[in-house]
């Protein structure tokens, strides 16, 4: 059985569902099911929301017993209510996509490449620095760059 459960854990690692501290799930159901996985993030936040909008459980209760915090569980609330059980998966941090790099910088570089091919990404991070004033890793250009290519 241990196997399973290292399987289990192992996928739920690579999917980013691990639960970081399952130790402070205290709710009766995933002490004493063996359904009930602690370390299964998804799972724990749908019985904190389930908890409460089935068991008349408060939010204070509910989310101390899944070992949540109350803003927390309003989090995964308003999610759920959002987009179903896909909003309680959790959600990669930081900026999403190249925020420095608007797409007037991004046509600046694309008509910067046009007008000279051999340019090369050391050339665009300089001409972002003199032009816009931006500090922009390369390698956020060249991903900048290979998706607009890929969306023409």
């Amino acid at each position: 059985m241990a196997k399973k459960s290292d399987d289990k854990t192992e996928a739920l690692r690579k999917r980013g569902c691990l639960n970081p501290d399952p130790e402070r799930v205290r709710d009766e159901l995933f002490n004493s099911l063996e359904f009930f996985d602690a370390q299964d993030l998804v799972q724990v936040k749908y019985e904190m929301l389930r908890k409460v909008r089935t068991e008349n459980s408060t939010v204070s209760q509910a989310a101390d017993g899944f070992g949540f915090s109350r803003p927390s569980f309003y989090e995964a609330q308003h999610q759920y209510e959002k987009e179903g059980l896909v909003g309680l998966l959790p959600r990669k941090r930081g900026p999403r996509g190249g925020h420095k790099l608007t797409s007037e910088i991004v046509d600046a570089l694309m008509k910067a490449q046009v007008e000279d091919p051999s340019l090369t990404t050391e050339g665009l991070v300089e001409l972002v620095r003199a032009r816009f004033g931006k500090e922009v890793h390369r390698r956020s250009i060249e991903r900048a760059l290979a998706r607009t290519k890929k969306n023409s």
